[in-house]
């Protein structure tokens, strides 16, 4: 009788693994079907940077390097617009708004989650609840503001617009309530203002949370074409994105060309992403933990 329950607990065991076993054998092919149909796009505009309009299109045989690669697309894009002021200013741009968006965040999110003051959770609440409107709901009246305070036309309106960010201090502050409040206690009595503190011990601690932050800043500004189409009309001022579009329209048909372009615009998103990567999930993890 022992034997016989001993080998039915093994075939029960033996099944269950055989089940995890399938379980993780179709997750990860579901994974690497996912990866290949993001990742395939990418690799076609590769291909199609270094290629010839006429190759862009041949798919009988497909060929992912052609036999003279045009490396001098990446060449003639700088020549074909002027691809470097519209760097320059997207590089500016959003440098200042990240800047300005770790800074802003980091500190309402100190005194949301640190902090006791009179109606806090409302004020808390109702700057939060402005994730849930489109920006296309209230573009307009912001456009009539800029337009009042002579922005228009400047990098400056959309510095201003952007400087701040509900879901900045949002990520923060969850960050933040997740470090033990003793900390923040024990340097009150040792006597240090809240500016150092937040300074000296809530900013080295949240390394995780504002690289996670400058991530998502950088990225939606680098890539933002809606707000610059709007604000700004001078050559000169536009951003790259701005740039492609105009290159677009004016060589429509130099697809290898485009295609080279848009991977010039891709390069520093992709950089910022590797430098910051090893904090990345640490902090989309632990801003849903609270100590």
């Amino acid at each position: 009788m022992s034997s016989a329950n001993t080998g039915t607990a093994n075939q029960k065991f033996r099944s269950k693994r055989r089940n995890q076993i399938i379980g993780k054998v179709l997750v990860y092919a579901i994974l690497l079907v996912i990866t290949i149909c993001m990742i395939l796009p990418f690799l076609w505009m590769l291909s199609a940077s270094i290629k010839s309009n006429r190759e862009v299109f041949v798919m009988d045989p497909f060929v992912w390097i052609p036999k003279q690669p045009k490396w001098d697309n990446y060449i003639k894009i700088w020549t074909k617009i002027p691809l470097l002021k519209f760097v320059q200013n997207t590089v500016v741009l959003t440098i200042v708004v990240t800047f300005l968006q770790l800074l802003t965040s980091s500190f309402a999110a100190y005194s949301f989650a640190k902090l006791e003051f009179k109606h806090k959770n409302a004020l808390f609440l109702a700057y939060i609840a402005t994730i849930a409107m489109p920006w296309q709901v209230y573009m307009v009246p912001q456009f009539i503001m800029m337009r009042g305070m002579g922005l228009n036309d400047k990098l400056l309106a959309m510095i201003c617009l952007q400087a701040f960010s509900a879901f900045g201090v949002f990520l923060m502050k969850q960050f933040y309530e997740g470090i033990p409040n003793d900390l923040c206690e024990a340097a009150r009595i040792d006597g240090m203002s809240e500016y150092r503190i937040y300074a000296r011990i809530m900013l080295p601690l949240s390394k995780p949370a504002l690289s996670t932050l400058t991530i998502f800043t950088f990225v939606n500004t680098w890539n933002d074409y809606l707000g610059p189409l709007i604000y700004l009309r001078t050559e000169t001022k536009k951003t790259i994105q701005l740039g492609l579009k105009m290159f677009i329209g004016q060589y429509s048909a130099e697809y290898g060309l485009i295609m080279a372009g848009s991977v010039v615009s891709l390069i520093p998103v992709i950089v910022v992403f590797l430098c910051l990567q090893k904090y990345f999930v640490e902090g989309v993890a632990s801003t849903g933990l609270k100590g």
